[in-house]
């Protein structure tokens, strides 16, 4: 599933503060992003969309989770690179 790099920027505060309201997503990606609220909320809902993040509500509110560990997408996003550069062979 490919994750463009904006999106890794919600992945990213989701790993590191998560889960969390989508306030506090907001206010965590702001703290390295001078992005507007929609724009996060819009990325938020592309990785919804991928199920590569869920949303679960918790005392009445929703908290969202990363549901791709870090590492399977530091992978990911390797092989990517070497399937573009190499066509998929590490060794050349």
């Amino acid at each position: 599933m490919a994750v463009t790099e904006a999106e890794s920027e919600i992945l990213t505060a989701l790993w590191d503060q998560g889960p969390l309201s989508a306030q506090a997503l907001v206010a965590t990606v702001r703290t390295r992003k001078s992005w507007a609220e929609p724009t996060i909320k819009t990325l938020l809902h592309r990785l919804l969309k991928k199920d590569l993040v869920r949303s679960s509500r918790d005392d009445g509110r929703h908290l969202y989770h990363a549901l791709i560990e870090r590492e399977a997408y530091y992978q990911g996003e390797i092989q990517a690179l070497a399937d573009r550069l190499f066509h998929g062979r590490r060794d050349e």
